[in-house]
């Protein structure tokens, strides 16, 4: 088992699709490579922003596998794909996505537990699934669908205990939360990473680990810098970075995927806007400008800002 996760920026990463609807491993490549090029710390593979819940187990395997190879050892790569409603089910595909060779399995939060039933619930089918699987490392995702079940910091912190869990993606948007979350957690391997931007310089200056979201897929570079600044005397740069990817994450509310699809291509990654959960024709001419046009911005401050503490 891996006893560590890097800190830093993990994007989540999405997937490409062929004009046939299957899985465009040439252009998954070239993402991979993408990133990497980013310099960011690690890649989340095969979670919502990959369209799991429309994927086949054996698509879910091939894509962690994909990722995990071409990453080569130059970053660390986690997965999830887990969607399946009973515990037979779930332990049949984390055992399958961990044997791919990634560095953690990553739980989604909302299977363990019905949205009626109670954290000793989610604490009983943990065990179960932790003991069925004894040689993964697991992570926790507290995804939105198809309910979103944020871990409270007791329950986090027996999460913490056991020794098996590295990663979570706190999707709280609270940093009352986060900084309870944190405490829950000192000391231990599991670290937290943020999925939302408005929150992330004060989490990072909390003692969050990083990163782990959707605007990664816009401008991940951006992110790597706000990291690589926050321990920074001066703020100022922080600060303006702060402020610009605070705003231009509300993106995320536009045609997501499609959207970052859509960035991706335009920035010459070889991928179609193809995707299973949304019609690509949804994306409005307006969209693109948008997009388009938060690109130019990056662009400008990424000519302004400071190279002192970027990594």
């Amino acid at each position: 088992m891996k006893q560590s996760i890097a800190d830093g920026i993990w994007p989540t990463m999405v997937t490409p699709f062929t004009a046939a609807g299957e899985v465009d491993y040439a252009a998954l490549e070239a993402m991979v490579e993408w990133y990497i090029a980013q310099e960011v710390h690690g890649l989340f593979a095969v979670c919502q922003s990959s369209e799991m819940f429309r994927l086949s187990l054996p698509e879910r395997v091939g894509l962690a596998r994909f990722v995990k190879e071409k990453a080569a050892g130059r970053v660390q790569v986690i997965a999830s794909g887990h969607i399946a409603d009973s515990i037979e089910e779930q332990i049949a595909e984390l055992g399958a996505i961990g044997a791919t060779g990634v560095d953690a399995v990553v739980l989604v939060s909302n299977r363990l537990a019905a949205e009626h039933e109670d954290e000793e619930k989610w604490k009983a089918n943990a065990r179960l699934l932790l003991d069925a699987l004894p040689e993964l490392s697991f992570g926790i995702y507290e995804c939105p669908y198809p309910y979103k079940r944020l871990l409270s910091p007791e329950l986090l912190r027996w999460c913490a205990e056991t020794g098996r869990f590295l990663f979570l993606k706190d999707t709280s948007c609270d940093i009352g939360q986060i900084e309870a979350k944190l405490a829950a957690v000192a000391g231990s391997p599991l670290k937290l990473f943020n999925a939302n931007t408005t929150t992330l310089l004060d989490s990072l200056r909390l003692g969050a680990a990083g990163f782990s979201g959707v605007m990664a897929n816009f401008h991940p570079d951006l992110y790597v810098r706000l990291v690589g600044l926050r321990g920074e005397e001066d703020q100022t740069a922080a600060e303006l970075l702060q402020s610009f990817l605070s705003v231009g994450s509300l993106i995320e509310l536009q045609y997501y995927p499609v959207n970052a699809k859509y960035h991706l291509q335009s920035i010459g990654l070889p991928l179609t806007t193809a995707c299973r959960t949304r019609d690509e024709a949804g994306l409005q001419p307006n969209h693109r400008i948008e997009v388009n046009n938060l690109e130019r911005l990056a662009a400008t401050l990424r000519s302004i800002l400071p190279l002192a503490g970027a990594q």
